[in-house]
């Protein structure tokens, strides 16, 4: 490994300021952009209601006001903990607990608006600088500034900024894989200390060491369950550092292993159980796309990590920021693991290439889409800013002046990109990451735009969510009619009215029972909105 001095002081001033520009850029315009389709599903689960019971109480062709929405948005007496754990169990045993229960309680205190729930991801989202800074100490055992640049890379990057001011469980999950991480670290090298010691008579003991690592394990896995990935990565570094041998850091991550799934044990039998409606909550992951637009999709995410300026592999200036980064990044892996010994860049390859890999190959095996959920790829965007602040650190200020001289450069393109993507970021109203509800403010404003406007929606696919994104935007004014499968009867009291995503058919037969015209007046890639001709036909 490279000699690296500790930060001269300019650096450390710079990370100060680097990590303070973050804190703030967390926590400003927290509500601005839309509270979309995924997040009205945590506040969802948070009331304690299921979507069948939703869809009872509301989806029955009656005219309802926007607070009507209310009630499945926020605790009420209604409801307790143990039916916000239900519905999860029920409907959605994708998503773990923890996160879930966390924020039944903060918003019990802090109340339900979008900036008390999104505060609690931003205010998560500052323990990953200190477990950041941890993982890296373990990981570089020499006095360096690896996990100060680390803190710095993590405090500016696009893609925590966009799951810090999201109301879902990644920011803990990011937290707990860290946690995870480096305790797996810790228990290896106290492990590996005990060893030593005990040649002198004087053994330590390590194993408070591996129950944190159980501890965190379990705690990640109630989080998201791709921590199973991450076990994965941790499992294949305990036995190829051990030689494939059952020594006795091998016998003590098995053990601690084995504790941290039989905690986990009962909702690995909610999953069981209710497989067939996680597969089916799932579905949309297995949507066909071309292998020729998987790549620039993936080169995308992987420029999120630094520059973000929400435009995708259109747009001119993609063409060549991407290759950089991906040259940049791939440099980075190719010097750590040139220049650090295996127990470093085994570590940190792993965490990049275990969570990402098998969700590449199911996409390239049985199509789908599981590979471009930015979410579900935060482990390996750790390993990656990991890597790519040990080579920072290796190379701005050692080494003759020219070298420095261009290094410190790249490094203030980094850190300029990434604080100009943060300001562009906290100034919009949506972003990629919205998916499925990324036109909802404009969808919004056209129908704020009507004197007495009325909304139709069914709850079929992304309509129920979006229906429930956009009474977080709508104003008093607009009244929704929430219908199931039969053709509503149109009260004649509005002046305009529109239809959410209505399908081929539906539009059909609601033209055919007005005697009028349906109007596409907003479409994107993934839902559009209709209105009601007041022309006869």
């Amino acid at each position: 490994m490279h000699h690296i001095k500790l930060a001269p002081s300019w650096l450390r001033f710079l990370i100060v300021v680097l990590l303070v520009i973050g804190i703030f850029f967390r926590f400003v315009n927290l509500e601005r952009k839309v509270y979309w389709h995924d997040e009205t599903y945590t506040s969802l689960r948070i009331s304690g209601y299921t979507v069948k019971e939703v869809k009872q109480q509301l989806f029955n062709n009656r005219v309802i006001t926007g607070t009507s929405f209310d009630k499945y948005q926020r605790p009420n007496p209604e409801k307790n903990l143990g039916d916000t754990i239900k519905s999860l169990a029920i409907e959605d045993p994708q998503h773990p607990p923890l996160y879930y229960i966390i924020a039944r309680f903060w918003v019990q205190i802090f109340g339900n608006s979008v900036t008390a729930i999104r505060s609690l991801s931003a205010f998560i989202s500052l323990l990953v600088f200190p477990c950041v800074y941890w993982l890296c100490k373990e990981l570089f055992r020499v006095p360096l500034s690896v996990p100060f640049i680390a803190i710095a890379l993590v405090a500016i990057s696009p893609i925590h900024l966009v799951y810090a001011q999201e109301a879902r469980e990644y920011m803990l999950w990011t937290v707990t894989i860290l946690l995870s991480s480096a305790s797996l670290l810790r228990a290896i090298r106290l492990e590996s200390k005990n060893k030593e010691l005990a040649k002198k008579q004087q053994p330590s003991d390590p194993i408070f060491a591996w129950g944190i690592y159980a501890a965190t394990l379990a705690l990640s896995l109630y989080t998201f369950l791709l921590s199973g990935f991450v076990a994965v990565a941790h499992a294949i570094y305990v036995f190829t550092i051990a030689k494939f041998k059952f020594t006795k850091i091998v016998k003590a991550y098995l053990f601690a292993t084995l504790v941290g799934f039989l905690a986990f044990l009962p909702w690995i039998l909610v999953v069981l159980f209710n497989f067939s409606q996680l597969d089916s909550a799932t579905s949309w992951t297995k949507m066909p796309i071309s292998f020729m637009n998987l790549i620039p999709a993936w080169l995308i995410q992987l420029s999120h990590i630094f520059f973000d300026f929400n435009f995708g592999f259109e747009n001119p200036l993609s063409y060549f920021i991407t290759p950089v980064i991906l040259i940049f990044v791939g440099y980075a892996i190719y010097f750590l693991y040139r220049t650090t010994n295996e127990k470093v860049w085994l570590f940190i390859v792993l965490l990049i290439a275990v969570p990402a890999l098998p969700l590449i190959f199911a996409d390239l095996l049985f199509g789908g889409i599981r590979s471009l959920s930015d979410r579900y790829l935060l482990p390996s965007y750790l390993g990656i800013e990991i890597a790519v602040a040990y080579l920072l650190a290796t190379q701005i200020y050692s080494g003759n002046l020219a070298r420095r001289q261009i290094w410190q450069i790249i490094a203030a393109l980094v850190i300029t990109c990434g604080i100009i993507s943060c300001g562009v970021s906290s100034q919009a109203e949506t972003w990629w990451s919205k998916v499925i509800s990324y036109g909802n403010p404009q969808v919004a404003t056209i129908i704020n735009q009507a004197y007495r406007p009325l909304l139709v929606s069914d709850s079929f696919g992304i309509n129920y969510g979006n229906v429930f994104s956009l009474s977080y935007l709508l104003e008093p004014k607009v009244r929704f009619q929430l219908v199931r499968q039969n053709i509503p009867k149109i009260p004649n009291q509005f002046t305009d009215v529109f239809f959410l995503n209505p399908a081929n058919n539906f539009r059909k037969k609601i033209e055919k029972s007005s005697k009028s015209k349906l109007n596409l007046v907003y479409q994107d890639n993934y839902y559009s909105l209709w209105k009601l001709a007041k022309t006869r036909i």
